[in-house]
């Protein structure tokens, strides 16, 4: 229970909030505070006058980087089957399956792999105003690129042309979806908006990982 009729919502609710019809349902007045609850005890202490700050929605540096271990606690789960299915691809050879080859080739893959987050949970939430193109999903093939070409140098002995570019189109198939992934998480992009960037990047990230993975099954019946 309550002894007064009046509700405080955050400023960025209003786009989906109707006060006249949240005070005709419930006979509660509805006033938009300020954009962040830490600025909310300032905001009530001056009876509901704002600054310009407190209505301004940022997204900073700080901001992106508190972001990053959400992303990669998210990942937990999903790693576990990636795992399984590393494995599983990397074993396959002239002798059926190999558990040694499964150990030894599986171990790249998920390093690709771990390249992939890097580049699409960390670099693209730090680098965001930075990088080129508008899209997500697109920011994340630029920068899963860029670690793919800085890692080749460290992975390329001893593999082939085929499996290099195998483990390439794996890092930036991952680093590109977890870039369009963060999309949800930044405060200026619209439903509509996550819904057009997932039509255009899934298609491309499907292909990356279906040519990686046809490439990486292949690579040790190329002589």
């Amino acid at each position: 229970m309550v002894s007064h009729r009046r509700l405080i919502l955050p400023q960025l609710a209003a786009p989906g909030v109707t006060a006249r019809e949240v005070t005709c349902g419930s006979g509660f007045s509805v006033r938009f505070g300020p954009v962040r609850a830490l600025d909310l005890p300032a905001w009530l202490e001056r009876d509901g006058q704002g600054d310009e700050a407190m209505r301004e929605v940022t997204f900073t540096l700080a901001e992106r980087a508190v972001l990053i271990p959400v992303e990669l606690y998210l990942l937990a789960r999903p790693l576990v089957g990636l795992v399984v299915l590393a494995l599983l691809l990397s074993g396959i050879g002239p002798g059926v399956f190999s558990p040694a080859a499964a150990v030894q080739r599986g171990a790249l893959l998920l390093g690709a792999t771990a390249l992939g987050i890097l580049a699409g949970a960390v670099l693209v939430p730090l680098l965001l105003p930075w990088l080129p193109a508008r899209q997500f999903w697109l920011k994340g093939v630029y920068t899963g690129l860029a670690v793919a070409a800085l890692a080749r140098p460290l992975v390329a002995a001893g593999l082939s042309g085929v499996e290099q570019v195998a483990l390439a189109l794996w890092a930036v198939a991952v680093s590109s979806y977890l870039a369009m992934n963060f999309t949800g998480s930044t405060p200026f992009t619209s439903l509509s908006g996550v819904e057009r960037e997932m039509r255009r990047g899934l298609p491309v990230q499907l292909l990356a990982v279906g040519a990686a993975a046809v490439l990486w099954a292949v690579a040790p019946f190329i002589v």
